[in-house]
């Protein structure tokens, strides 16, 4: 797990908010977010679910968990309604 340093400063990474969303379509918007930000070549990224029911939350992880380009994620230090994403380095 890295440094809680780099939560200090998700405010620069690129970040999706899923606020409003339901469980479908912030599937469809992680896998989007991740696609993209991978092809972008970012290492780093945020994923906004917010606290509320947890279903969002749920939902995101389902899908980080399956995603072979994501090395690591964890809650933000600072906020439990955020996610940091660590993905793996496109070679090309």
């Amino acid at each position: 797990m890295k440094t809680s340093l780099d939560d200090m400063f998700i405010n620069n990474l690129p970040t999706l908010d899923l606020h409003g969303e339901i469980r479908d379509s912030a599937r469809v918007l992680v896998k989007e977010f991740i696609s993209d930000n991978y092809y972008l070549k970012n290492e780093k990224i945020v994923i906004v679910h917010g606290v509320g029911t947890g279903a969002l939350k749920d939902e995101t992880y389902n899908v980080l968990r399956r995603d072979k380009r994501v090395k690591e994620f964890h809650l933000n230090h600072y906020n439990s309604g955020c996610t940091l994403i660590y993905l793996n380095k496109r070679n090309n």
